[in-house]
């Protein structure tokens, strides 16, 4: 445990072990010894680490997550985040699901909602249908825009984590925790954004795909279905019409309504043959010239976040079953914040 934490933090950090060994004057094949668990860093250098990686020493001797059980997805082959990148996200879903089912154990695994079953609805080659069939897996309308979606996920008990890391080339991962499926997000995305994310993850898990399915199509048919659920062509036709020339100020207001990007819409347009080519083209021209493809457009509605964790820690220490200081620690934020919080959920 001692030796995973204190390399957690250091990828955490974005350190290698070079660059961590100089901090504390000590050799990188030392780090490596106490990450392996083959030498124990005495009291001062555990001073030293944790110092160098901003943490308590405290958080060395946590358990994160090593009780559950983990199946993480895949990142795409032509990922650009390095290996240790990769490892550092997986490992800070352990951390954070660690703390969320400790939460969890003391009010009763009964607490969080059984999920809809996995891999259980066919893929079919509409993925108008396959959007369809989402939708009616999740238990929202069939038609019109979908409120918030995090919550809707969390609400079928499939948990939901907003991670903070800098890198762009990540937007999202799926897997499963227990048995029970995850959907982890970077928090630096727009709002609309982290939306179709969240979908296009869903898809994954929520469909049988074909084992023989290359990557490739299989991320660009998550990403279709995802573009469909969020605005399906039913509904393209009633707000756009059946033919619209040109991309027009009046589709904003029709973004924030359902809640996606203008790149989106007019994705969807030109898949619906409401746009023609030209005009979708000329838009793509435009958008990419002020950096709207990947992610620069601006927000227009209010981000969702996940909010059971935080409403499971208020209720234990509400309950009693664990003290403000417990709190403050599972969701790593201040006693004052935590105390203030639960003592207006009772009125205090």
């Amino acid at each position: 445990m001692l030796g995973k934490n204190i390399r957690f933090y250091r990828l955490k950090n974005n350190l290698s072990m070079r660059e961590l060994a100089s901090k504390i004057n000590i050799s990188p094949m030392t780090i490596s010894y106490y990450e392996r668990d083959s030498r124990n860093p005495g009291i001062e250098t555990l001073r030293a680490l944790a110092g160098a990686l901003g943490v308590k020493i405290s958080d060395f001797l946590k358990d994160h997550g090593t009780k559950l059980v983990f199946a993480h997805g895949e990142f795409r082959k032509n990922t650009r985040l390095t290996q240790t990148r990769q490892e550092y996200i997986r490992g800070a879903v352990e951390e954070y699901f660690g703390r969320f089912f400790e939460a969890v154990n003391v009010l009763g695994n009964k607490i969080l909602e059984d999920c809809p079953p996995l891999h259980s609805i066919p893929l079919s080659n509409d993925d108008e249908k396959n959007a369809e069939a989402l939708r009616h897996y999740l238990n929202v309308q069939l038609h019109g825009p979908v409120g918030n979606i995090v919550e809707s996920l969390e609400y079928q008990g499939i948990l939901v984590f907003s991670l903070n890391i800098k890198e762009d080339d990540f937007s999202g991962m799926n897997g499963t925790v227990n048995g029970r499926p995850y959907i982890v997000f970077r928090s630096g995305m727009n709002a609309e954004r982290v939306r179709s994310t969240i979908i296009h993850e869903a898809a994954h898990f929520v469909f049988d795909w074909p084992s023989d399915m290359p990557e490739k199509e299989c991320e660009n048919r998550a990403t279709a279905i995802s573009g469909a659920f969020l605005f399906p062509a039913a509904d393209a036709v009633k707000e756009l019409g059946q033919k619209r020339s040109r991309v027009t100020h009046d589709m904003l207001s029709i973004c924030r309504e359902y809640g996606i990007s203008m790149y989106l819409l007019v994705k969807r347009a030109s898949i619906c043959e409401i746009l023609g080519e030209s005009a979708a083209k000329d838009f793509y021209v435009r958008a990419s010239s002020a950096k709207w493809r990947k992610g620069g457009e601006p927000e227009r509605i209010v981000k969702e976040e996940p909010s059971l964790f935080r409403r499971l820690v208020y209720r234990a220490v509400c309950e009693g079953s664990i003290s403000i200081q417990k709190g403050a620690e599972l969701l790593q934020e201040s006693y004052d914040s935590v105390k203030l919080q639960c003592s207006a959920a009772v009125g205090g």
